[in-house]
């Protein structure tokens, strides 16, 4: 999850949302539930580490998979199944067609190869995914365990997902395959996304991304001998120079990033290609397509502008200047929002105010963008505990304050299923 500064809160909470959730908190079933997560949380920090220690990099989720399909069973689950892709589901039955999702991604940012020394001291555990993804899913298995150990009645039924593809260029894969599914698309009416630690926030604004990589050929050759050849990196230099004159508005924030250039084969060689990796990023899909409307304008005519300029240079050797530019869409993530007055961020700010939890609403790219963008109801939260070091081989998760997330959890979910009989 990558977040932005928090905005201001969407909607007041209606008084009738906010008696129910007192109703729900105050009940026999849901005290017992709160018991349960107390004593569960050596079984809890035990699931984070034996996920943390099996391999899940981009495209490679397929152990990790098999071990949440087996978790799913055992806590007894029904219609678990993995679907083309790799996303995991299981079911906790209820009443009616629609279903309230709470979902996970499975992978992370590491390769396949990075040694995953996960190790614990006391509360706290260390290694590679312990809490982005490790805090979110393990706290996705408290629920659907408690709920198979604890009776809470609740009206609509709950579908429970540990996703793929949500890190890097995994670009939501597992999110776009499940809302590209008639059954789950036109059945999930909530959607809570759990991505990483901590209780203090509500991604409500989906950040839209998108990513390119730009690539340049030309003939090469001897930097004596050849000169006047066109140069992919002066092309990429003169392209980036006109493309970072942009302007970006501060309201919706947009930005842009060129973050990876690579080229040549040595100081005496013109390179025969170059290439650079660009992000860009707004909670408007217009600014987006602005921008890269403006990347490729600058691209056309950096390559017009070489071209030129190495004719003019070696018309002496009459060599043919030869050279081409290929963009490559490499990740686009939706943008989108929550409609004003939306129930799924009433319930959680309802919730938070029962909890005496200190939230903050904000944007960031996560897995509800995917259903952000199709204009259906999806938040991100935390799954509990605190974290640091993501995405490095430092990373670390505290398990201490995991029980107020799974009461934030559980009395959203029982908020938008509402009480079954």
């Amino acid at each position: 999850m990558t977040p932005n500064p928090p905005r201001a809160d969407m909607s007041d909470v209606t008084p009738s949302l906010q008696q129910e959730v007192a109703r729900l908190a105050a009940s026999p079933e849901v005290r017992s539930a709160y018991n349960w997560f107390r004593t569960q949380e050596p079984q809890l920090l035990q699931w984070q580490m034996e996920m943390a220690r099996i391999a899940a990099p981009p495209f490679g989720e397929s152990a990790r998979g098999a071990w949440l399909q087996e978790r799913f069973r055992e806590i007894g689950l029904d219609d678990v199944r993995i679907d083309d892709v790799g996303n995991v589901f299981g079911i906790h039955p209820g009443f009616g067609r629609r279903y309230v999702a709470l979902s996970a991604h499975i992978d992370t940012v590491f390769p396949a190869n990075t040694p995953l020394n996960i190790r614990q001291q006391g509360s706290r555990i260390y290694g590679p995914g312990v809490s982005d993804n490790g805090a979110g899913v393990v706290a996705m298995l408290a629920i659907a365990s408690l709920l198979r150990s604890v009776r809470v009645r609740h009206a609509l039924p709950f579908v429970f997902i540990g996703n793929v593809g949500e890190e890097g260029e995994g670009d939501l894969r597992g999110m776009r395959h499940i809302f590209a599914t008639p059954r789950w698309k036109d059945s999930i009416a909530y959607t809570l996304v759990l991505d990483g630690a901590g209780a203090d926030t509500i991604v409500a604004e989906a950040l839209g991304s998108r990513r390119f990589e730009v690539i340049v050929r030309g003939p090469g050759g001897h930097s004596w001998s050849d000169f006047g050849a066109p140069n992919p990196i002066v092309i990429l230099a003169k392209a980036i120079e006109t493309f970072s004159a942009t302007t970006v508005p501060s309201i919706p924030k947009t930005t842009f990033n060129i973050g990876v250039i690579r080229g040549g084969t040595s100081v005496n060689s013109i390179p025969e290609s170059a290439s650079m990796k660009v992000d860009i990023r707004s909670t408007s899909m217009a600014e987006m397509e602005r921008l890269e409307h403006s990347l490729r304008r600058a691209l056309n005519r950096a390559v017009e502008d070489e071209s030129m300029a190495a004719e003019m240079r070696s018309s002496a050797q009459k060599r043919p200047s030869g050279v081409n530019c290929e963009v490559v869409v490499i990740g686009n993530r939706p943008a989108g929002e929550l409609q004003s007055g939306a129930r799924i961020l009433q319930a959680v700010r309802a919730v938070d105010a029962q909890l005496s939890n200190a939230a903050h609403v904000q944007r960031a790219s996560t897995d509800a963008n995917v259903p952000l963008s199709l204009g259906l109801e999806a938040i991100a939260i935390g799954g509990g505990g605190s974290g640091g070091g993501a995405h490095t081989l430092q990373e670390w998760f505290d398990s201490n304050g995991r029980e107020l997330a799974l009461k934030r959890i559980l009395l959203t979910m029982l908020a938008l299923a509402g009480v079954g009989e």
